[in-house]
């Protein structure tokens, strides 16, 4: 059996560079299409998955956006257990706005610096996942595009690479 050798940077042609920060760079395309971080780059990745290169930026912008998802749902039952302990504290507000009418004070909202931490800090979880993504997402473009690869970070491999024997 021969082994595939590792293409250096010099041996991959422009053609699979440009191909592999594209299939990077079309994970943006969740802004403008719903799951186009998904169907861009396999749709990309699919077409082109006979050069190992574009194999391999392919497998891991997948594995990547798969992870943010997974760490959105983390963060999304991370709040769970607060939602539930605030929704009884929001519908009695509810209840005293329906009931006065006339003025509500803010020292008759019961628990509102509760609401207020819960709000700042699943925002602050998800900037924090939006600007992780950015910046791996960009990083691995330009890495691809000079014919490098690249490593997510916090990356979870769902799409393993088939090693020959």
């Amino acid at each position: 059996m021969e082994n595939q050798s590792i293409k250096t940077p010099l041996e991959i042609s422009e053609n699979e560079k440009n191909v592999s920060a594209f299939i990077h760079l079309s994970t943006f395309l969740k802004y403008f299409i719903p799951l186009g971080n998904f169907m861009g780059p396999i749709i990309l990745w699919q077409v082109n998955k006979d050069k190992d290169f574009i194999d391999t930026n392919g497998r891991a912008a997948i594995n990547f956006q798969l992870s943010i998802f997974v760490y959105t749902l983390i963060i999304c039952f991370l709040c769970l257990p607060f939602f539930a302990i605030f929704v009884t504290d929001f519908v009695s507000l509810i209840e005293s706005i329906e009931h006065h009418t006339d003025a509500i004070r803010v020292n008759e909202i019961e628990n509102l610096a509760g609401y207020i931490m819960v709000a700042v800090v699943v925002a602050l979880l998800f900037f924090g996942l939006f600007l992780l993504e950015l910046y791996a997402v960009i990083n691995a473009a330009m890495h691809a595009s000079k014919g490098k690869e690249y490593r997510y970070p916090f990356c979870i491999n769902f799409f393993k690479r088939a090693t020959l024997n």
